[in-house]
């Protein structure tokens, strides 16, 4: 009986080796996508400084003061460096435009930032399950190659042992590789994401000030 158990085990994990190897090169693909995805984002967030960002707030606040809600959006569009932080200005534009003031207002700010910051953590979720999926999937796509290699070097058989060693260890190079890069840019975007957040907040604070006119 155990024999038996024994052997479903043996071949459970022998039935593994090609979807862990497969999952693998999906994952790498998906690292590579996302490491694309990522230079693109450092390259529009190339020339942002404050003094822009507060300049933009400023017309802005202007315009809504003249009761122009369009040209508002049109000076805070290019203080936005993702689609996403876009969306998120215009909808506080228009919100700011077209609700009066007072808590009401406010409230739906507070809840466009919070749908915002969202979204930014949706995006580094991808990355964060990259920097899990990538070892585990190298630990295992080292391991389950192992027992035919061992049952090879046993037998004599060296070509066998010779592939399976092959496997394991390409595996967890590619498994460590895709942990190390997802890790490296799950740093860097949250430090990103987190100055997007905090530009708009400093939009949203000067756009709901006092100072505009309702």
């Amino acid at each position: 009986m155990s024999d038996a158990i024994y052997q479903a085990v043996f071949a459970a994990a022998a039935v593994l080796e090609l979807p862990v190897v497969v999952v693998t090169l999906v994952a790498l693909a998906w690292t590579i996508i996302e490491l694309g995805a990522f230079v693109t984002e450092l390259v529009r967030r190339r020339g942002r400084r404050l003094d822009r960002v507060a300049a933009a707030a400023d017309r802005a606040r202007n315009e809504l003061d003249g009761g122009d809600p369009d040209a508002a959006r049109r000076v805070v569009e290019p203080v936005a460096r993702t689609e996403s932080m876009r969306s998120a200005l215009d909808a506080i534009v228009q919100t700011v435009g077209s609700t009066p003031r007072g808590t009401a207002a406010e409230a739906r700010v507070a809840k466009q930032l919070a749908d915002f910051d969202f979204g930014a953590q949706r995006r580094l979720g991808r990355t964060r399950l990259l920097v899990r999926l990538g070892p585990a999937l190298g630990l295992m796509g080292t391991l389950i190659p192992l027992s035919p290699a061992l049952s090879g070097l046993a037998n004599g058989d060296i070509d066998a042992l010779t592939e399976n060693l092959r496997v394991a260890f390409s595996v967890t190079v590619l498994g460590i590789l895709i942990g190390v890069v997802a890790f490296a840019i799950s740093l860097v975007r949250e430090r990103l994401y987190g100055q997007d957040y905090s530009d708009l907040e400093y939009v949203a604070a000067v756009l709901t000030s006092e100072a505009v006119a309702e």
